[in-house]
């Protein structure tokens, strides 16, 4: 009996060994109190990017013995609370991943975000390779506080057998993707166009290149900003009629999916439209989808606003104020040549640095769209992350509530005025 507890004692511990990161090649390591820990923090439970991150956080501890990274991840919107409870609590880890504009800029009003100017103007070789325009969703009183780790946007991709079948092309204004949806439909095609409403998120990227065609650009410039918005401007309510259309192709099967099960859908060919990120490229791909185009989102005519702009933003990394020597090395070390590429390779994403997306790591889709990106004469940010977090999260509840019947178009707006008077309250303090 003691031999086999002996046997059962070995086996467990050589068993944590392996799961606390032991590697045969990785040699002796520092013992444990001489080990620096950093904290690091990210959003992807998920494949492919967790693995990558696994992966990331092992090959830095083998390069570095005396280190040791405590990785902590959850996913989209619990991210988004756990990282602002953690600014709130004052624990803020060290590394961790944000999204641009009104996201960043809240957790820098923290004052608990550390500036990266010093580094970049230290260290040219590491900053220069960073396309500038993803800076700026980072940038604040000329201050830089985060360096990107990829870009994105959004477009729609369509199937090019059906369309071929039914003699469509790209459509150029809204007009002519209602009339592309209408014959679809038509052919007896269920859902033409359909998106995962379940997850909120969704509504916002539909509603900010809407919203963008329809109201005037200095307009929305003032109701973007908390302290002076206040969106009574037309175009607002006009656009989520518009969104109430568009999602109308996906019946009543859109407020109940999310938006993952959407794209399986458009991979397996049963979805013929679908408005997607250029980072799920990869992820359609894998899937064996059928060949697939892509198109902007189309002008609307008679709109106020800026017809032809990309939505999309950049996602990167930040460092507490608090943040190690240690930290800040990890910190560089993520964002270098290598792993971009490898980034790139493992994961699909476009990543905003010179030449780290070529025809050695990345399809010919992923190629284009990096190249769209960068060479794309304005983007626009998420909407949820171009507003006040209050009033985006009206919106997104607002478009959840409008498809499922238990609001109006009119109702929504009431409630995105009253969050816009209480921010411009909040900000006037």
């Amino acid at each position: 009996m003691k031999k086999s507890v002996a046997v059962i004692v070995f086996c467990v511990l050589a068993g944590f060994m392996v799961f606390a990161g032991g590697n045969q090649e990785k040699g002796p390591s520092a013992p444990v109190s001489q080990q620096k820990t950093i904290t690091f923090f990210h959003r992807w439970p998920n494949e492919p990017k967790y693995s990558y991150m696994v992966d990331l956080v092992a090959r830095y501890e083998k390069l570095h013995p005396d280190v040791k990274i405590q990785m902590d991840y959850v996913l989209n919107d619990s991210y988004k609370e756990k990282i602002r409870a953690e600014v709130a609590s004052g624990d803020l880890p060290d590394v961790f991943c944000t999204w641009s504009d009104s996201f960043a800029r809240n957790l820098v009003e923290s004052g608990k975000v550390r500036a990266i100017n010093d580094l970049m103007e230290a260290d040219k070789a590491w900053s220069s390779r960073v396309f500038p325009s993803q800076l700026q969703g980072f940038t604040f009183d000329g201050k830089v506080y985060a360096m990107p780790m990829m870009m994105d946007a959004k477009v729609f991709v369509y199937n090019k057998e059906v369309f071929a079948k039914y003699g469509l092309t790209p459509p150029k204004t809204y007009s002519e993707l209602i009339r592309i949806l209408d014959t679809l439909k038509a052919n007896g095609i269920e859902y033409p166009l359909i998106e995962g409403l379940a997850d909120p998120w969704t509504i916002s990227h539909y509603l900010g290149p809407i919203f963008y065609n329809l109201v005037p650009e200095e307009t929305s410039l003032t109701d973007y900003n908390p302290a002076t918005g206040t969106f009574t401007d037309p175009g607002y309510a006009e656009g989520l009629k518009i969104f109430k259309q568009l999602k109308s192709y996906g019946g009543d099967l859109g407020t109940s999916i999310k938006h993952e099960e959407v794209r399986n859908m458009f991979s397996s060919g049963e979805v013929p439209v679908m408005f997607i990120e250029t980072a799920e490229f990869k992820l359609i791909e894998d899937n064996d989808c059928p060949d697939f185009g892509t198109f902007g989102f189309p002008a609307i005519e008679g709109g106020k606003g800026k017809p032809g702009v990309l939505e999309g933003a950049p996602e990167g990394w930040a460092l507490s104020t608090k943040a190690s020597p240690e930290a800040i090395e990890f910190y560089k070390w993520i964002l270098n040549d290598e792993n971009m590429s490898k980034f790139t390779k493992d994961t699909g994403e476009t990543t905003p640095y010179n030449d780290t997306v070529n025809d050695s790591n990345a399809s010919s889709h992923t190629i284009a769209a990096a190249e769209l990106i960068k060479n794309t004469k304005q983007m626009i940010p998420w909407f949820d992350n171009a507003v006040g977090i209050s009033v985006g999260d009206v919106f997104m509840r607002g478009g959840q509530s409008i498809m499922a019947g238990s609001a109006t178009v009119d109702d929504v707006m009431v409630q995105v005025r009253d969050a816009a008077t209480k921010l411009r309250a909040k900000y006037a303090k």
